[in-house]
């Protein structure tokens, strides 16, 4: 899946130090993907799975996909099936289904252990006041006046914490570590909290649930990860993370490594997933599968092909320094990925009537015309042609310039797998508007008749459909989400301000018939068009297209005409 010549990123570099220093034999490599869920994966989670699973593919090394399900005011079994179905869609599979939730018995006995060694007690205060004891960057924090509780006493209070008697906000569990670390996170962390919620898995039987930074090394130890991989916003938290495992693994028993790499911020968009929750409640998207959403699931339902994003996530690579990546790079991976898959054909969006007043009424013929030029498998299909078509309204114009190579007044242009024709008049409406052209065609000149005639080129060819054949669908028109290059970035000014309001734009699509026997989630490139998507809600009778992408030169024609 990689080229042998790609240098070793800085992932790798470490993991191959360690096979050679024996710190992780190679049979002993182990990797995880573990997403939180509360909320469904985005670009930039795509990174991480492909980060993950690539590197056990590299080197033939199991992957766990494990649910760190440690707060259920947040977490849904929704959320746990879209992740399966996403990680699965981009072509990945998973050694071991894991849940933080399952190791909640060993995680409690783990934590009665640091209460016994005196690394952790009970503090009955109120959350303000705990955060208003951490102290700053440069000023030491404050002692709980609980953090002298005695063991007797502390494991009372915790194991009634477990039993329920107590309120939410009442008490926590903190280790004791040290109130005047320069790492603020090592001061005195908060590692349960009483919470008398229901889980997606455990039910009622817990209310005394363990903080992320708790669980989840342990969990990575459980497992037997090797490699413990996460963005760069965890590198403060490493020192917890193995100040934890210091107190519960042996000094022989092989210990996970966690290493940081950058996130990726991409243009136009928000990959919090609070923020993108917000979207949805908000009613701003419909869903998080909306096409516009940097989601995978959105993703999918737009058409960008699970390879692209492959692709997309090799190019990028992983790096130290957070950076902010263009979208249109995503955008490019997934052009050349359907200019090998997509079948091309014929639409038109913005219609206008072109009335060939020299081909005979009544009449009709089927055209061939090539499926996909890149797949020659792909074959031929037919097309029906007549005396009355639609053409894109821009593609037409009474009087332009000679860079206009599309159809004027008294100039030629080819349609599409059919003649030459010439525009010689066109009428108008009450308000100026062209609402027919009418043009003269070249019987000689029918696109593969062998013909000398057919040799003679016109520079500008057009799409069209023919009228009496033509099929009605909806076609979804998408652009950026957010106006702003990094809405989420911006001091003093909320992200939902920098919405675009144009992002989404619904109009009529007249189709050729073929179209009418898509199905859901095949993608098509309609000719000078783009890429469009049969959507998820589809049906013969009620066709449904998702723009995926512009085609590459779209902006360039537009810009030239």
């Amino acid at each position: 899946m990689e080229s042998q010549k790609r240098s070793l990123n800085f992932i790798e570099l470490i993991i191959e130090e360690d096979l050679k220093a024996k710190t992780h034999l190679k049979e002993g490599l182990r990797f995880r993907f573990p997403p939180e869920p509360n909320g469904y994966l985005h670009i930039g989670h795509a990174s991480s799975i492909c980060l993950n699973f690539g590197l056990g593919l590299k080197y033939q090394a199991p992957v766990n996909l494990r649910f760190d399900d440690t707060n259920p005011s947040k977490e849904e079994q929704e959320y746990v099936d879209a992740i399966k179905r996403d990680v699965e869609w981009l072509g990945f599979k998973w050694d071991r289904e894991c849940y933080a939730s399952d190791y909640f018995e060993q995680l409690y006995k783990w934590a009665v252990l640091l209460i016994d060694k005196g690394l952790a007690y009970v503090d009955s205060q109120a959350s303000e006041e705990i955060a208003a004891q951490k102290g700053t960057p440069t000023e030491p924090g404050a002692h709980s006046p609980f953090r002298n509780r005695s063991v007797e006493e502390n494991r009372r209070l915790f194991a009634e914490m477990k039993n329920g008697e107590h309120p939410d906000g009442s008490h926590v569990l903190r280790a004791k570590i040290d109130m005047s670390s320069s790492n603020m996170l090592m001061r005195d962390p908060i590692l349960y909290r009483i919470m008398h919620r229901s889980h997606h898995r455990t039910g009622d039987k817990w209310c005394l649930y363990p903080m992320y930074d708790w669980a989840h090394g342990q969990s990575d130890f459980i497992e037997g990860i090797s490699h413990s991989l996460c963005t760069l916003e965890f590198v403060m938290h490493r020192e917890l993370y193995d100040w934890c495992l210091d107190h519960i693994v042996a000094e022989d028993q092989k210990r996970p490594k966690q290493r940081e790499f950058a996130r990726r911020n991409f243009s136009h968009t928000v990959v919090s997933k609070r923020k993108l929750l917000q979207l949805v409640e908000n009613k701003v998207v419909d869903g998080w599968d909306d096409p516009r959403m940097p989601t995978i699931s959105g993703m999918k339902r737009r058409g960008y092909p699970p390879q692209a994003i492959q692709n997309f996530a090799e190019t990028i690579g992983i790096a130290k320094r957070e950076n902010l990546v263009d979208l249109s790079l995503l955008e490019f991976h997934v052009r050349e990925e359907l200019n090998k898959t997509a079948d091309r054909v014929m639409a038109v969006l913005d219609p206008v009537k072109l009335i060939i007043t020299n081909y005979p009424e009544g009449q009709e013929e089927w055209l061939d015309a090539e499926n996909n030029p890149e797949d020659d498998s792909r074959g031929f299909r037919k097309i029906p042609f007549s005396r009355e078509l639609y053409i894109e309204r821009e593609d037409f114009r009474e009087e332009a310039s000679r860079k206009f190579f599309r159809l004027k007044l008294g100039g030629e242009a080819r349609l599409k797998n059919g003649y030459i024709i010439q525009a010689n008049d066109c009428v108008k409406d009450e308000h100026g508007n062209i609402i027919e052209i009418h043009a003269t065609y070249d019987p000689k000149s029918k696109s593969g008749s062998g013909s000398e005639e057919s040799l003679r080129k016109v520079k500008g060819t057009l799409h069209w459909v023919s009228i009496s054949h033509a099929v009605e669908a909806k076609a979804r028109l998408y652009d950026r989400l957010f106006s702003h290059e990094s809405p989420d970035t911006q001091k003093d000014r909320d992200f939902l301000e920098f919405l675009n309001p144009n992002s989404l734009t619904t109009v009529t699509a007249y189709c050729e018939p073929a179209l009418s026997q898509t199905k859901p989630g095949e993608v098509y490139q309609f000719q000078r068009l783009g890429y469009f998507a049969v959507d998820e809600s589809s049906s013969p009778n009620s066709l449904l297209f998702n723009r995926t992408t512009q085609l590459r030169d779209t902006w360039a024609k537009l810009s030239e005409a």
